[in-house]
């Protein structure tokens, strides 16, 4: 349990798509001009990120990586198919955003029209991508079905929790007097730095000193006797020396 809460929090927060590695930028600077809009995308972009990190662990699993045929037999053990890991994970990503697409403009014509090209650009946006990959990269953590599945809700989670608190300040911030050469993506840039300084400090809850100090080390009795004859006999040879 304690690994899945870790996972969930260094995702959202500490390892957060935007602030930590700047994944999908395009639609959280153009997409966050209004909430209401920003909930939408990130709602998609959640969605999309707990179907494909999953899917495409099973296809790592099974598929992809080296080995992972052995299930069809022991003539298959060798083969190593990672160089498809792009094409399928592309794939996968492209097939659960279109329907997404499907569903938003079923059911919210207006959300699918304020949305407009940014909703099919999930298919090409780096985060849901780097998602997979991370996912990946991150074999030794995300060794399981379920840890695949926690880690594409928290990172789709954290790119959600980015582009909607950057929407709400920059609704704010146009009732405020910015400077001329700063307005629009000159303070939109500047606050989002903030935000990422901000998002660091979470580091330090994962991190700590060792519980166990180190204790100095106590001298035995012999090595006691011995340090004190030695001083006994450098004071001795002082003595003598000041004598003469």
């Amino acid at each position: 349990m304690l690994e899945y809460l870790t996972l969930i929090f260094k995702s959202i927060f500490v390892e957060n798509m935007i602030f930590a590695t700047f994944l999908g930028m395009c639609s959280y600077l153009a997409v966050s001009k209004k909430v209401s809009t920003a909930i939408g995308l990130g709602a998609a972009v959640v969605f999309v990120q707990t179907l494909t990190v999953p899917m495409n662990w099973l296809l790592n699993e099974y598929i992809l990586k080296e080995g992972a045929l052995r299930w069809l037999g022991e003539e298959y053990a060798n083969y190593d198919l990672s160089f498809l890991t792009y094409i399928l994970f592309i794939a996968t990503v492209a097939t659960m955003v279109q329907l997404v697409e499907i569903i938003v403009e079923k059911f919210s014509p207006s959300l699918y029209n304020s949305l407009g090209i940014f909703l099919p650009l999930i298919a090409v946006n780096c985060a849901i991508l780097g998602g997979s990959l991370f996912m990946q990269s991150r074999a030794e953590v995300i060794h399981s079905f379920g840890l695949s599945v926690a880690y594409g809700v928290s990172s789709g989670l954290g790119w959600a929790i980015a582009i909607l608190a950057l929407a709400a300040i920059r609704e704010k911030i146009r009732y405020s007097h910015v400077p001329a050469p700063l307005r629009g993506l000159g303070i939109t840039f500047i606050t989002t730095g903030l935000m990422a300084i901000g998002f660091m400090s979470f580091g330090g809850m994962l991190t700590g000193g060792s519980s166990k100090k180190e204790e100095p080390k106590k001298e035995t009795t012999i090595q006691q006797e011995v340090k004190t004859d030695n001083l006994a006999n450098n004071t001795k040879d002082l003595s003598n020396d000041i004598s003469k």
